[in-house]
């Protein structure tokens, strides 16, 4: 009996680089939950330190990946994505080691620039030699295994409190093993068109149209309208802290974050396909309604049961924005423009980021505190977001 076609773009290189991140999720998302919570209440860090490292931290990615294309032209796009998660392993370790969060910042910027120099370099490869037409399910599959990493963190990460008895550092520790093991499996990736490579031909070959990394003048236009939309988005941190705030124990808190990584990861897939299948500002808008919906639910009830449907619906913005917004402009861009229109669209996103976290811990305390302002403004703004991007012609 024959074995069942696999599909074409279901590639060996796709399983490798899904391997890898879904390692290496499963090492952060032990940590990024309990994070907040062990900067909060274990070194006496308040929210608004707690928005600025999240902040800070996003930017240094931010400047990263908008650096990563030049990076290129030296760096073969598989070093950049080993040196990337080795960096990330490394600054988990400092974060295991911090006593105070002075330490803990470092160790998330440092965490975040290995984060900055592999993403674009992996994403520019995991689209290599695919059709235009598949490329929303591929970043949908891979951003799946991704996401089940980030399933399997916070699993992980409840078991060893109750084995350690609450003790957040224990946990920090044990999350260096997986990100260490996601370092050494980029090994097994394959990249046909290192850098090296490429600048070699592009010294030899006038600059023309098919050759150059300029983007089209529309193209641009839907990377800085994305962007601008991440000025609402401040890090998921912030959120994990607002339920805390609410009385969630450490447990509960990781749960609830597992139940979203359940919900991002299930999504995933299929916002890919959406996005192959229709307009992806329509499939974008929907996931902006999801984020609205859920913001202004935060920021408007303290009812555990609803708290966790919220916790569902961000998912969908979350697996939109990853997803659709990647293979939106993966499929806009020349082959040889993937790893800067990546590059540029996550740089500034992440940027925008930057300015949330800053700009939300501020404003954390306000009103009756636990970010209700800040959880409120941002979801009218991705309400009005989501309106203006199914209207606007792009």
């Amino acid at each position: 009996m024959r074995k069942p076609k696999r599909p074409v773009w279901l590639t060996r290189n796709l399983f490798a680089i899904s391997w890898v991140s879904l390692l290496q999720d499963a090492a952060s998302e032990m940590l990024y939950p309990i994070m907040p919570i062990f900067l909060n209440t274990v070194l006496g860090a308040p929210a608004a330190v707690v928005g600025a490292i999240e902040g800070f931290a996003e930017g240094a990615m931010s400047i990263t990946k908008l650096s990563s294309a030049w990076m290129n032209r030296w760096i073969p796009r598989k070093v950049m994505v080993f040196l990337g998660y080795g960096g990330a392993a490394l600054g988990k370790l400092i974060i295991a080691l911090a006593g105070v969060w002075p330490v803990v910042m470092l160790g998330r910027v440092v965490d975040r620039l290995g984060k900055g120099v592999r993403s674009a370099a992996r994403d520019a490869i995991l689209v290599q030699n695919i059709d235009k037409s598949h490329r929303g399910r591929v970043i949908g599959f891979h951003r799946t295994a991704d996401t089940t990493g980030a399933v399997v963190g916070p699993i992980l990460a409840l078991a060893l409190l109750s084995a350690f008895n609450g003790n957040i550092r224990e946990v920090l520790w044990v999350a260096v093993i997986p990100a260490v093991l996601s370092t050494l499996a980029v090994l097994f990736i394959k990249d046909q068109d290192p850098a090296t490579k490429r600048r070699a031909k592009l010294l030899k070959a006038d600059v023309t149209p098919a050759n150059t990394q300029e983007l089209a003048p529309g193209l641009k236009r839907i990377i800085w309208l994305l962007a601008f939309f991440a000025l609402a988005n401040f890090p998921d941190a912030l959120l994990l802290l607002h339920l805390s705030q609410e009385g969630w124990a450490v447990t509960e808190v990781v749960g609830a974050y597992l139940i979203f990584n359940i919900a991002y990861a299930s999504l995933n897939f299929p916002f890919g396909l959406l996005a192959d299948k229709l307009k992806p500002q329509h499939v974008y808008a929907v996931g902006l309604i999801c984020f609205a919906i859920a913001y202004i639910g935060f920021g408007l009830t303290s009812d555990r049961v609803l708290s966790i449907a919220l916790i569902v619906v961000y998912g969908g913005f979350a697996a939109a924005n990853d997803v659709v917004g990647k293979s939106w402009v993966s499929k806009l861009a020349g082959d040889h423009q993937q790893l800067t229109v990546q590059a540029r669209l996550q740089g500034l996103s992440g940027f925008g980021i930057l300015f949330a976290g800053i700009w939300a811990g501020l404003a954390w305390s306000l009103g009756s505190g636990f970010g209700t302002v800040p959880l409120l403004i941002s979801g009218v703004f991705g309400l009005i977001a989501a309106g203006v991007l199914w209207r606007i012609r792009l």
